[in-house]
């Protein structure tokens, strides 16, 4: 037939093949929104030192022609990768720079994949990542949807739990209803062998030589976070650059440049996650000894898009002074003392977070680590959930209500039971991390998120003029907490062992409608309506029984 050439045996089911082949390989890579996006680069030239010798970049374009430069890291043998959490639905396109021209694996590589809409079920695949507030007092989700900091000190969990272990933890940090999780990223401080394994982070100290291994096993820990519906919270310096202690922070200090590598390459592998970044831990950066930290949070932050940024400073540290006018630095934390003396109560009452709080710009003050529930640190021994309990709620009353983070004994030293950490001998009282998890305090923290979840606790400031009479003004083991909001809806108050709080009566008659009066019991969770005995410009109100209660003072829903 005319126009028709002959073709040999075996063609058409060879095209046929081809065809699905080429529609296969033509099928758009998609990525939820808020969901990791991970590239991997295969490097053609050999380097002795990865990290010390090449850094990849890549840039990222969305579907509004936004660009974000996001670094890549160094992941074992030849192998880079970048990870990535997409924010905007429709294409985002890729491009590669590698600092050494010449390595064809990881220059000038470029790609593609399509932003679909969420598809996760969890806390952060359906709202987004973690951000500061647009008013700064508070944390949101990308999605505008407020986050509640209830974070826990797991400190050395990730780096000595089996996945086993980290389950259990996760499974019961969950059912208490925590939010949030600390922990240190590459060595204890009287632990520098590393993790669970005795496998280090990195090894050196001049030009130090990263360990992709020790910190492909933490990524399954941050995944398994994540998924449990906890915000990682890393701290990536604790110890490196020396703590507020010499004598427990033997030789682990480095250099500058090294830290800022060691750093940056953390950020680099957990980006794609849900995290809030501690540059350092436990340290004195006060001072002069701020500046070397202001040029290391520069040199990690200052030209990425980042989450937000925070530091933990030693016990009674504060550095807002030290920090307030660097742009990366996007959380106020800090860390009262371990001990129930009326100096560190003072602190936490009437410190410095109640004074500061309203100096612009303004930031979510973090109390990063309260007294730990069974710490030796009581004035009878260790340190009741009583103790903890109050602080707790102090520290969310003190400045504009963002969170809080709890602490228990036994479980940031990933404890066994057979004595206390070998850093702190004189801790207290040896307990399992098993059973630490179950303490009567950290219980109790149920409570207080589901308390401060049914509120809007991002619009409550606090507003000690409401109370007629403030006892804690000499004794601090007494001190009345009081917020409220603007427009002056909701009230709420603190009242750690009065029988009676006295309130004037402004805080009900300007109130929108008919107030609700209601005491919540933080000790169980129980609601119990409240009895106000009204006078000429206060009212009395006594509280249910004896023991601490929260007095919830709401307008009556229109």
């Amino acid at each position: 037939m005319t126009g028709i050439t002959s073709r040999p045996a075996g063609f058409a089911a060879a095209l046929i093949l081809a065809a699905g082949l080429w529609t296969e390989a033509a099928k758009p890579l998609t990525v939820p929104k808020w969901e990791r996006f991970e590239q991997t680069f295969l490097s053609t030239v050999t380097y002795a030192n990865p990290p010390q010798e090449a850094s990849l970049w890549v840039s990222f374009s969305s579907p509004l022609g936004e660009r974000l430069r996001v670094p890549g890291f160094w992941d074992g043998g030849k192998t880079w990768r970048v990870r990535f959490a997409p924010h905007t639905p429709g294409k985002w396109t890729w491009q590669s720079e590698c600092s050494d021209a010449r390595n064809q694996g990881l220059h000038a590589r470029s790609g593609e994949f399509f932003c679909i809409a969420p598809t996760g079920r969890t806390l952060f695949t359906r709202h987004g990542p973690v951000r500061v507030s647009g008013d700064g007092r508070s944390l949101i989700h990308d999605d505008l949807t407020p986050f509640f900091w209830l974070a826990d000190t797991a400190w050395n969990g990730p780096l000595l739990s089996t996945p086993d272990e980290w389950a259990l933890y996760l499974r019961e940090r969950a059912r208490q209803k925590f939010s949030a999780i600390q922990w240190v990223t590459t060595q204890w401080r009287a632990a520098p062998e590393g993790d669970r394994e005795k496998r280090p982070a990195y090894r050196g100290k001049e030009k130090i030589e990263i360990n992709p291994a020790f910190f492909q096993r933490l990524d399954q820990k941050v995944v398994a976070m994540n998924r449990a519906g906890f915000l990682s919270v890393p701290v990536l310096l604790w110890a490196i650059t020396g703590g507020s202690n010499p004598a427990i922070n033997p030789g682990v200090s480095l250099p500058e440049d090294q830290a800022i590598l060691l750093a940056r390459y953390m950020v680099a592998r957990w980006q794609g996650d849900a995290v809030v970044w501690i540059l350092n831990g436990d340290g004195d950066y006060r001072g002069e000894k701020a500046a070397r930290w202001r040029r290391i949070g520069q040199a990690v932050f200052g030209d990425i898009a980042h989450a937000p940024v925070t530091c933990h400073p030693g016990g009674n540290h504060w550095v807002l002074n030290e920090f307030i006018n660097e742009k990366w630095y996007d959380l106020c934390g800090y860390q009262s003392g371990h001990n129930d003396r009326d100096d560190n109560l003072r602190w936490i009452t009437q410190g410095p977070a109640a004074k500061d709080w309203h100096r612009e710009p303004f930031r979510p003050f973090l109390s990063l680590e309260a007294p730990y529930e069974n710490h030796a640190g009581g004035a009878q021994g260790a340190m009741s959930a009583d103790i903890v309990r109050r602080a707790h709620y102090w520290s969310l009353l003190n400045a504009p209500t963002a969170g809080v983070t709890y602490g228990g004994h036994g479980i940031w030293g990933w404890d066994d039971g057979s004595g206390p950490p070998v850093d702190h001998p004189r801790s207290g009282t040896p307990l399992p991390w098993q059973k630490a998890l179950l303490m009567p305090g950290a219980e109790q923290m149920r409570h207080l998120g589901d308390l401060f979840r049914s509120l809007d606790f991002w619009r409550l400031q606090p507003a000690p003029e409401i109370l007629a009479n403030q006892p804690g003004a000499a004794d601090p083991k007494r001190f009345i907490s009081a917020a409220r909001t603007k427009n002056k809806d909701l009230a709420v108050i603190y009242i750690p062992s009065d029988r009676v709080v006295e309130v004037q009566l402004e805080a009900l008659t300007t109130m929108p409608g008919s107030p609700n009066i209601t005491w919540f019991n933080p000790r169980t969770g129980e609601k119990r309506p409240a009895v106000a005995l009204v006078g000429n410009t206060t009212c009395q109100m006594p509280t249910p029984e004896p023991g601490d209660w929260v007095l919830l003072i709401t307008a009556a829903p229109k």
